[in-house]
């Protein structure tokens, strides 16, 4: 039995890049986020929120990090959002993928994407 928490397509209000006069910038950055966590905080005894893992803290920082700063390349951002899931004892693996749009003339998605998963987090868990 495996149990995921999936977040698909949130636009980010986020700055990543530099950019010469007739590079194309993209105006639209968006991330998926994949997190695998124990199958008991999805089938549980009773309707609490105690019994399940509460991911909008997560979803918060997450956002209030791509506001808070220019990023030279999405790989940081993705960087710190991996930080961020290492704080959740509950996440046993993470997938990001943050992509941007466009990337010639006005179409096309280029993104990154990583996946962490148990024993990537206890190691940067123990390392942290």
């Amino acid at each position: 039995m495996r149990a995921q928490v999936e977040l698909i397509d949130l636009d980010l209000n986020i700055a990543i890049g530099t950019y010469n006069d007739g590079d194309v910038v993209p105006d639209k950055h968006v991330l998926d986020l994949n997190l695998s966590i124990d199958p008991a905080l999805v089938l549980i005894d009773e309707d609490q929120m105690d019994r399940v893992f509460d991911y909008d803290p997560l979803i918060r920082e997450i956002r209030l990090m791509a506001e808070e700063m220019h990023y030279e390349t999405q790989e940081r951002f993705i960087t710190r959002i991996v930080d961020q899931c290492v704080k959740y004892s509950e996440i046993q693996s993470v997938e990001v993928f943050l992509r941007k749009s466009p990337v010639f003339g006005s179409s096309g998605e280029l993104g990154v994407r990583l996946e962490a998963d148990e024993s990537d987090l206890t190691n940067l868990r123990t390392d942290g």
